[in-house]
C-alpha cells in the first residue's frame, strides 16, 4: 500500500519544514502533470503568470494533479482577489502570488484566500466544494485548513519591510523570486552580491518567525546552499525544461551513431 502523503496535507508538511519538491508547469495540458505526479513529485505550480493558461486549461491541469496524487498550485497572473478566487474554486491546493511587496498587499492576498477572518467569495458548487457535496460549514473548514498561500518576494521595495511582511498572519511561506530581483537590481545574474544579500535577508526574516521558504533551482547542487540557509521547498526546472534537457541528451547520444 502506498504511503504517499495526501495533497491535502501539503500545508501541514510545508509548515513543518519537510523537504518538498515540485516543478513549474508551462504547457497548458494535463499530461506533463500526470507524468510529474506519477513520478512522486510533491507539487506542481501551474504558471498562469508566464505561460498561456486561462481558467479552462487551469481547471483541466488541476484535475490532472488530483488524478496523479500531487498538490496543485497556481502562480496567479496578478496579486488580485479575483485571480486567487478563480483558481481556489477550481480546487487548487494553493497559490503563489507574485509581487507581494508590502504589508498591505500581503494582508490583501491572505484575505482573498481565507473565509474566516478573510474576504474570499463563497461558493460550494465548485470542485473545491465537491460540486455541492460539502455543506457550507464543511467547505469553509476544509478550505481554511488546507489552502496554502505563498507570497513571492521579488521586488526591492519588499526588502524594506520584509520583517513585517513575513509576520502577516495567514501567509504560509515565501518564494524568493531571484529572477525579478536580478532584473530589478540590474545585476548580471542571480549570483550577484545584491541578489545574494536579498536572498539572505528574506530567508533570515522567514526563519526568525518559523515560516518556510521556497526557491527555484536547476539541480541538487544549486539547491544545497539555499537549504543550508533554511529553504525547505524547491521548484526544480519546468516541464519544458525537463523536455528540452531529455530531448537534447537523446539527440546528442544519437549523433554518436554517425561515428
Amino acid at each position: 500500500m502506498s504511503t504517499r502523503p495526501s495533497p491535502a496535507d501539503f500545508r501541514k508538511r510545508f509548515a513543518a519544514g519537510e523537504q518538498l519538491i515540485g516543478t513549474f508547469i508551462k504547457t497548458p495540458t494535463s499530461h506533463a502533470i500526470e507524468i510529474i505526479g506519477d513520478l512522486g513529485y510533491d507539487f506542481v505550480v501551474i504558471d498562469e503568470e508566464h505561460a498561456p493558461f486561462e481558467r479552462g486549461s487551469i481547471d483541466v491541469c488541476i484535475l490532472g494533479a488530483r488524478a496523479s496524487g500531487t498538490a496543485a498550485f497556481v502562480r496567479v497572473a496578478a496579486p488580485t482577489a479575483d485571480s486567487i478566487l478563480s483558481v481556489l474554486d477550481n480546487g487548487a491546493t494553493g497559490v503563489l502570488v507574485p509581487h507581494v511587496s508590502s504589508v498591505a498587499k500581503a494582508k490583501e492576498i491572505v484575505a482573498a484566500a481565507r473565509y474566516r477572518g478573510g474576504k474570499r467569495g463563497f461558493a460550494a458548487s465548485t470542485r473545491a466544494g465537491r460540486y455541492g457535496g460539502a455543506t457550507m460549514a464543511e467547505h469553509i473548514e476544509a478550505q481554511d485548513k488546507t489552502v496554502t498561500v505563498i507570497a513571492m518576494i521579488e521586488d526591492p521595495e519588499a526588502l524594506d519591510e520584509i520583517d513585517a511582511i513575513v509576520a502577516v498572519e495567514g501567509l504560509d511561506g515565501f518564494f524568493i523570486g531571484r529572477g525579478d530581483l536580478t532584473v530589478a537590481f540590474q545585476a548580471p545574474n542571480a549570483e550577484a552580491p545584491a541578489v545574494k544579500q536579498a536572498v539572505e535577508k528574506i530567508t533570515k526574516a522567514a526563519k526568525k518567525i518559523g515560516k518556510p521558504v521556497c526557491v527555484m533551482v536547476g539541480s541538487a547542487a544549486e539547491a544545497k546552499p539555499f537549504k543550508e540557509q533554511g529553504a525547505t521547498a524547491f521548484i526544480v526546472s519546468t516541464d519544458q525544461g525537463f523536455l528540452r534537457k531529455a530531448a537534447g541528451q537523446a539527440l546528442t547520444e544519437m549523433a554518436t551513431l554517425k561515428a
